[in-house]
């Protein structure tokens, strides 16, 4: 089991766009392993690799919060999505911060299992918002990009009081 340390807002492997994975090797599977002992030890429903300094299309959701019920997708592709949800987010990357975010209900998306095969998930309610949430990390985007103008207003303010607290204004 090893703990990965999780990179925090600021840190530009978050902003960047992370590249598909043409094979899972050994490596692959090992850095699988240690996202999911690392979610669960930050008490995390979902994790991408970039999250973990890692820029490689792969995720791991567990909505269910069940150590051995995750799923982990590679190179997850967003086919589908329907209906609105609003909910309360937070990131593991953005610690100590939440926020409304609206996003689908239902998606339906393609990818690569562990074992390297090709599957369609369908999912609804809390798993597809989780799913949501991580793909948009792979594209570089955190969910406080997706908040409504006061509620980003209300990030800045939260992000200059942390600095301040940190000693970084």
């Amino acid at each position: 089991m090893a703990i990965l340390p999780i990179v925090q807002l600021g840190d530009p492997v978050l902003r960047k766009k992370a590249e598909p994975l043409s094979r899972i090797t050994a490596a692959e599977r090992k850095l699988i392993q240690d996202m999911i002992d690392t979610m669960y030890f930050a008490e995390g429903v979902g994790l991408a690799a970039n999250q973990v300094g890692v820029s490689q299309q792969i995720i791991i959701i567990s909505p269910t919060y069940r150590r051995g019920a995750e799923t982990v997708i590679i190179n997850p592709q967003i086919l589908k999505q329907k209906g609105r949800t609003t909910d309360r987010e937070g990131c593991l990357s953005v610690p100590g911060f939440s926020a409304k975010v609206t996003r689908s209900d239902y998606v339906q998306l393609k990818g690569l299992t562990v074992d390297g095969e090709a599957k369609v998930w369908e999912l609804k309610g809390f798993a597809a918002v989780i799913v949501q949430h991580e793909v948009d990390h792979l594209n570089g985007y955190l969910f406080i990009d997706r908040l409504k103008f006061l509620e980003k207003r209300r990030v800045e303010k939260w992000l200059r009081e942390r600095e301040q607290a940190l000693g970084h204004s």
